[in-house]
């Protein structure tokens, strides 16, 4: 005899609770995540269906199988994975959980998910974050992001919270939690080298809006910085290049 799990129909998606890294694409007009565990190493959109990492062809989820997307019930639950040393750098994210799914305990593994919101934590200096920016690592054709502030970002590949949210599209929202407002400093580009805000998408929040001034403010400190180096450099080579006697 074949044992049946019980069948549930809800008036409306469960939601669930989850771990990512934010990924751009390397031409930087995609965004999306990549998970912590066994599916790492299949990057997926704001809204997307899930594949079997062992190459079968059978559709998640399946009971024999541990393909599909997976979520836990609780956001608490979710936050503490945040602890651990090796996933200081991934954000929180609130999920649909869509299609077929298995209900366990703990959480869900399931067919289809949409990624509502993404709660990203401070920067590695304690500055809250302003930007993504790349983190050193990522999965062919994708860089993974991390979360950094005004002033760490230098010259890295980045992109505003902002303009992750308008590339994942879908209605996707980004948000900054914890961490010290930034006292600035240089700023980066985005994913297609384009100085941040250009090209930013309409309806920005205040808490958007702040971030992008904050980035402003810094690209500016770290231009004059530039200037005036450069100016003390000439000042230099002309008291060396003088001749004698003047």
């Amino acid at each position: 005899m074949r044992l049946r799990l019980p069948a549930e129909r809800p008036t409306e998606p469960p939601t669930g609770y989850k771990i990512a890294h934010p990924v751009l694409s390397q031409d930087g007009t995609r965004a999306g995540f990549t998970g912590v565990s066994l599916g790492g190493a299949l990057p997926y959109a704001v809204l997307d269906d899930a594949s079997c990492v062992y190459g079968r062809r059978h559709r998640p989820p399946v009971r024999l199988c541990d393909c599909g997307f997976h979520c836990v019930h609780e956001r608490a639950s979710a936050e503490a994975l945040l602890c651990t040393a090796e996933h200081r750098a991934a954000v929180l994210l609130e999920v649909s959980v869509l299609g077929a799914y298995i209900r366990f305990e703990r959480g869900f593994r399931y067919a289809r998910q949409r990624v509502r919101t993404a709660t990203v934590g401070p920067c590695g200096c304690g500055g809250r974050a302003a930007v993504l920016a790349d983190a050193g690592w990522g999965r062919p054709g994708w860089r993974a992001l991390t979360p950094a502030c005004a002033g760490c970002v230098r010259a890295r590949t980045s992109v505003s919270l902002a303009g992750f949210a308008g590339l994942a599209g879908d209605g996707f929202r980004v948000s900054a939690a914890g961490g010290r407002p930034s006292l600035g400093g240089p700023a980066g580009v985005d994913g297609r080298g384009v100085p941040e805000g250009a090209g930013a998408p309409e309806g920005f929040g205040v808490p958007e809006l702040v971030a992008e001034a904050a980035l402003l403010q810094a690209r500016l400190d770290w231009f004059q910085t530039q200037l005036a180096r450069l100016g003390d450099r000439g000042a230099d080579g002309g008291a060396e290049n003088r001749p004698a006697g003047d």
